[in-house]
């Protein structure tokens, strides 16, 4: 990746990371799923009227908005209102790296690089740190929700790369076509249509700059560079970036919400930042040309 797609899928991470807590700021009495189909239909409408189709099969689309987009937020959101934490949920839906990158060598066959594996693995310790230590008051269904969350993000992007698509914002509003309908079809089926009106009651200011949120930063402008940035680059090189968001995540609920993480999330949370570091720094043979290009050339001394 280089500098531009660096800080891009650094931009992306912080809006991610602190989306956790505006979900469950604006969440309140509203239904998860309910919840959800808010966002996504604000995620579709106006802007599939004005985006063109990505230039990719209906089937393929289809998959990829069912997978990353519907599988992955349905799955988190329920996790959350299961008592999962914004911090903590930010930091165990990062196994999607993992998921991502043994997926891709699988099916794509990337390969990762040494250094992308180090990182995925210490990255890897850290989550385990953060699931052993968790707090008393998260259980283990809530951390379930989440890790389906992540398995179900991994696949999205492997066939999100596997796609080509180069419009990251087209394939992210036309994949969320098949998001909405099955979403408000769940909540009515498990939450019971007075729940659901009862919801759609109490959808007040908070829930509504949440959506405004989730949808137009977290879902559009996020996931459509990140989408874009899985087409031109390498997945093991774009997904291990998406390990800085529970950092933010943890900062935003210190600061704004008073959940302070304890000392196991605190370490998994160290581990998965010095995971990045090691995953996203290039090969040594990769810089070495750079870093000739860029020395002066020699030249001949001057006769006397």
């Amino acid at each position: 990746m280089n500098r531009r797609d660096s800080l891009l899928a650094a931009l992306v991470a912080t809006v991610w990371g602190f989306n956790f807590v505006v979900i469950d700021w604006g969440m309140g009495e509203v239904p998860p799923l309910l919840f959800l189909t808010a966002r996504f239909l604000l995620v579709v409408f106006p802007a599939v009227l004005l985006i063109p189709r990505p230039q990719a099969p209906w089937r393929v689309v289809a998959m990829i908005g069912l997978f990353m987009s519907l599988g992955q937020f349905a799955f988190l959101y329920v996790g959350m209102a299961a008592g999962m934490p914004p911090g903590l949920a930010a930091l165990v839906l990062q196994a999607q790296v993992i998921f991502t990158v043994l997926i891709a060598a699988g099916v794509l066959r990337e390969r990762p690089t040494p250094g992308q594996v180090a990182g995925v693995l210490l990255g890897s310790v850290g989550l385990l740190v953060v699931a052993v230590g968790r707090g008393g008051d998260v259980s283990l269904l809530a951390l379930a929700l989440t890790l389906l969350a992540a398995l179900t993000w991994g696949i999205g992007n492997v066939l999100s790369r596997a796609s080509g698509v180069s419009g990251g914002l087209s394939l992210t509003v036309w994949s969320a076509l098949v998001v909405p309908v099955p979403l408000l079809a769940l909540s009515l089926l498990l939450d019971g249509p007075a729940a659901v009106a009862d919801g759609l009651a109490a959808f007040g200011w908070e829930a509504l700059a949440s959506t405004l949120y989730t949808a137009g930063l977290a879902s559009l402008v996020g996931y459509g560079i990140f989408n874009t940035l899985l087409a031109r680059n390498p997945s093991a090189s774009v997904v291990p970036w998406v390990l800085l968001a529970p950092v933010v995540a943890m900062a935003s609920a210190t600061l704004l919400l008073d959940q302070r993480p304890n000392a196991a999330e605190s370490l998994g949370g160290l581990l998965l930042v010095l995971g990045v570091l090691v995953a996203v720094r290039p090969p040594r043979r990769a810089l070495a040309p750079q870093v000739r290009a860029r020395r002066p050339a020699r030249t001949a001394p001057a006769e006397c």
